[in-house]
């Protein structure tokens, strides 16, 4: 009897194996990230052509097998289209995608840190949030998450504003996250603090943080 699995995720990134195929990464809510098989997958009319692309959010129906998973079929429920014409929002994006990819380990459940990439994700494309703060809103929160997160630092004059801010990402739910907004000279310090975290926890470097900066200085 074939043994098959339903797992729940978005695809982080894929990589093009033998003359067809992709090998892609998924975040799942089930199995945290599992690497795939996605057959044929490079041919336009292959069936799985377009549904194995980074940002695709949906359901995976996976063939099992000995030594790797084999993506039978894919529900996508989002492509995250608005990335398509916006290349600020998915370089923000991307690095959301390789932050996830950095924290998440083969087979370790990590519900809330996919339910906070896909709440990122959807809140860059909205129009009444920067994307700078929504990538250290995500950064923040992601510490936490994962465990990591060492609160506001106290040996440091920071304005009472950027210690708030601190705080209400901390203390709220992943829905209520991305519901205010900050001066720019907060936004700033608010900046400061996150990047000396990702200095500190984050011990490679990033790919995607070369672009992501030419939109940030």
């Amino acid at each position: 009897m074939e043994d098959f699995v339903i797992v729940r995720g978005i695809i982080l990134k894929h990589a093009p194996t033998g003359d067809y195929d992709w090998v892609v990464t998924i975040f799942t809510a089930e199995r945290g990230k599992i690497t795939a098989f996605a057959r044929s997958a490079r041919k336009p009319n292959g069936k799985l052509s377009g549904l194995v692309e980074p940002f695709c959010f949906g359901t995976f129906k996976l063939f099992a097998g000995r030594n790797s998973y084999t993506i039978v079929e894919a529900d996508i429920e989002n492509y995250f289209e608005g990335f398509r014409g916006d290349l600020e929002g998915a370089c923000y994006g991307t690095f959301f995608l390789e932050l996830c990819s950095f924290y998440t380990r083969e087979n370790n459940e990590d519900k809330e840190l996919l339910n906070l990439l896909y709440i990122s994700l959807r809140a860059l494309l909205r129009d009444n949030i920067k994307n700078r703060l929504v990538r250290c809103i995500f950064e923040l929160k992601a510490l936490q998450i994962e465990g990591e997160y060492p609160g506001i630092p106290q040996n440091e004059s920071l304005m009472e504003s950027t210690k708030y801010a601190m705080d209400y990402i901390e203390k709220s739910s992943i829905s209520k996250l991305f519901s205010f907004s900050l001066t720019d000279e907060v936004l700033s310090e608010l900046d400061m603090v996150t990047k000396r975290y990702r200095e500190k926890y984050i011990d490679r470097p990033l790919k995607s943080l070369e672009m992501l900066e030419t939109f940030e200085y």
